[in-house]
């Protein structure tokens, strides 16, 4: 299973191509191929890209928890497909963007991706550096504490 740490500044071409930093590239499993998927995530105006095989771990989590006979999980599954595209990274590691994702969340020339675990977080830099500025290091040692602190059955899920 790939794990992505760090966060890197990138540009994306005219061609709305951007290149994968090595320190990702190396990070992939040995055996994952160079296919991801790419979404707009449910929560953030960012994209997520997730590997192919974490991808299909992805699916297979949906398909044990959702059933396509029931109306509000249909809603949901279309709803998570909408807004996605599969990539493959080039010879030159780079990712062809579909525009219309960056346009979705106003990507244009500098992005940040961020890696967080299973999946790499692109944002543009400029929402990325304003969603900085919001939260404080006191802030998000508290968010710690209520999220890891205290045993299991103490933690709140919000």
């Amino acid at each position: 299973m790939t794990t992505f740490i760090g966060d890197y500044i990138c540009k994306i071409d005219v061609k709305n191509r951007l290149v994968l930093p090595s320190a990702f590239k190396k990070q992939l499993d040995a055996g994952a191929q160079d296919r991801f998927v790419v979404k707009k995530d449910i929560f953030e105006n960012c994209l997520v890209l997730y590997p192919m095989d974490e991808w299909t771990r992805q699916i297979e989590l949906i398909r044990k928890n959702t059933n396509p006979y029931n109306r509000k999980h249909n809603e949901f599954i279309r709803g998570l497909f909408k807004n996605m595209a599969e990539l493959s990274l080039d010879n030159v590691n780079r990712l062809l963007l579909p525009k219309r994702l960056t346009d979705l969340v106003s990507i244009n020339k500098d992005v940040v991706l961020l890696g967080q675990d299973e999946k790499i977080e692109i944002w543009s830099q400029e929402l990325y550096n304003q969603m900085d500025k919001g939260t404080s290091e006191d802030d998000f040692a508290a968010l710690a504490e209520k999220i890891m602190g205290g045993t299991s059955n103490d933690r709140i899920a919000e």
